[in-house]
């Protein structure tokens, strides 16, 4: 017989208690369903998932714009308990990898504990009763725990350019884009040349009139090895599941043996820096374009690019390519910073995310009220990626120092969720309502892990890249391989945590339906 457990609640009316979960996770995307998979394989049933928007996927909900695609192939940038045998190419398209969001919710049981068009607006810890209050813009619940999966490449980031705001034309950043928008024959500038820019810009450069580029600082690109996936492939892998299972560790083992290049011996990657260059060579004729293409600092510092089409796009009749930042902008005339001017009809941001200083932080406040966006003023801290001192229970899925230069984060995700599980559990088996990691195991964890950021090529390849804060600081990227972050993410530690007790009663929540777990 099904074991049962209640269903998570819907917000009570105001002057109500509000319902009470044992876990709240923020957001939809591949972090958020994880967590959902998880918890439930866990046996536990009594969360919601919270999501601003009206749909699941995330980023890849977020961002439709032409030519939209994943970088990792497609077979490792999936859950290892979901693998999905109908990839249609080597490397998916945003449409292919959002329907498998959408298959994974169904398949699991998502549904129920999702609530939509639920954006967070305060999480705050209550000392006495030892749990969340948790503000939605569609009511508020208290939860035991939070799972924070809202993202790093969640929230948009628009330079405040001056004039921008006077732009007489259309104006939206990449992950917004706007598909009733026509830009045939539109003059259309694209500021960035990172990773969604080398993807919009072939998409578009045949469609519009003119386009205009402007390029602060070039980037390393790669050819893409994409291809179709044949019928084969697709029904050996159905039929025979360790054949997929076996691609897939091919594919994890080749991206594990180049993490010793990027985070000890970034020497290593002159060979690969001369197969970029002969690709810039082969993609554009002309010798000045292909200076101002060439970037000055060691590949792999910044981002690494994939593509067979952004060379001959820049290098098309009807491409202009500015290497200069977009300084200003006069009426319809976009001025780069080298004094050129350019008219145009509609400016695509391609700027990034808010990352290094995640939107999130300044929503959630933890003992005392202090803010996450006060306690990580100098620079994004958490212990093994996952906890914060001073907010107790509060579990980050791509948290801090836990992103990629070279693999799938999918690897990363399912570590922080075993982490996640194991700590949940942990507080059942010792009577523990919460924990909180000590400063000491906090503080020595991020000592280490910045003494060892200091070898790799993100620090010493003579760039400046959005994976460092204002200070000069990475509190993004993990220095080592997957493998050794599965390992330091395998189980809690109770010696690195100090456990919490409830100190005040709970008021009496809404009862909630129970359902089969």
């Amino acid at each position: 017989m099904a074991s049962r457990s209640k269903k998570p609640s819907e917000p009570a009316p105001d002057g109500a208690a509000h319902p009470h979960v044992r876990v709240a996770v923020i957001g939809s995307g591949f972090g958020g369903l994880g967590a959902g998979v998880r918890l439930r394989r866990a046996g536990i049933t009594d969360f919601v998932i919270l999501e601003r928007a009206a749909a699941v996927g995330g980023t890849w909900r977020d961002n439709s714009y032409p030519g939209c695609a994943c970088d990792v192939p497609s077979h490792l940038y999936s859950f290892s308990f979901a693998p999905n045998p109908e990839w249609p190419r080597s490397f998916s398209g945003q449409p292919d990898i959002r329907a498998y969001l959408e298959r994974v919710t169904d398949t699991f049981g998502l549904r129920p504990h999702l609530r939509f068009d639920a954006e967070v607006t305060e999480a705050r810890w209550e000392e006495g009763p030892a749990r969340w209050r948790i503000t939605t813009t569609a009511g508020t619940w208290t939860a035991d725990a939070v799972v924070s999966a809202a993202g790093p490449l969640a929230d948009p980031q628009i330079p405040d350019v001056p004039g921008l705001a006077d732009f007489p034309g259309k104006v939206f950043h990449s992950s917004r884009w706007d598909h009733d928008y026509d830009l045939a024959g539109k003059r259309v500038a694209v500021v960035g040349t990172g990773a969604s820019a080398a993807q919009i810009v072939p998409a578009i450069q045949p469609r519009v009139g003119r386009l205009t580029v402007f390029q602060r600082t070039p980037a390393w690109v790669l050819p893409r090895r994409d291809r179709e996936i044949t019928g084969l492939e697709k029904w050996l892998h159905g039929a025979l599941p360790p054949t997929g299972a076996l691609r897939r560790g091919a594919l994890f083992a080749l991206r594990e043996l180049q993490v010793d290049a990027f985070v000890r011996r970034p020497g290593l990657l002159k060979l690969v820096q001369k197969i970029a260059e002969r690709h810039i060579a082969q993609g554009v004729a002309d010798p000045a374009l292909r200076a101002r293409l060439t970037p000055d600092y060691r590949i792999g510092c910044k981002r690494i690019l994939l593509s067979n089409t952004y060379y001959p796009a820049l290098a098309a009749a009807n491409t202009d390519l500015v290497a200069s930042r977009l300084a200003e902008v006069r009426g319809s005339t976009l001025v780069g910073a080298d004094g050129s001017e350019h008219e145009a009809d509609a400016i695509v941001f391609g700027t990034g995310f808010h990352v290094t200083d995640m939107p999130i932080a300044r929503r959630v406040f933890g003992i005392g009220g202090q803010s996450l966006a006060e306690e990580w003023k100098g620079g994004m801290e958490a212990l093994r990626g996952s906890t914060v001192r001073g907010f107790p229970n509060l579990f980050f899925v791509i948290g801090p120092n836990t992103g990629l230069g070279n693999s799938s984060m999918i690897l990363m995700i399912e570590s922080q969720l075993n982490y996640l599980v194991d700590a949940l559990t942990t507080l059942d088996s010792v009577g523990a309502t919460a924990m909180q990691p000590t400063a000491r195991a906090q503080k020595h964890w991020n000592l280490e892990l910045q003494h060892r950021m200091d070898r790799t090529v993100w620090t010493t390849g003579g760039c400046t890249s959005w994976y460092l804060d204002e200070g000069g600081k990475n509190t993004v990227l993990w220095p080592a391989s997957t493998t050794a972050f599965r390992r330091a993410t395998r189980r809690v530690d109770l010696a690195e945590y100090e456990l919490i007790k409830r100190t005040a009663p709970l008021a009496a929540a809404p009862l909630a339906e129970e359902v089969p777990a």
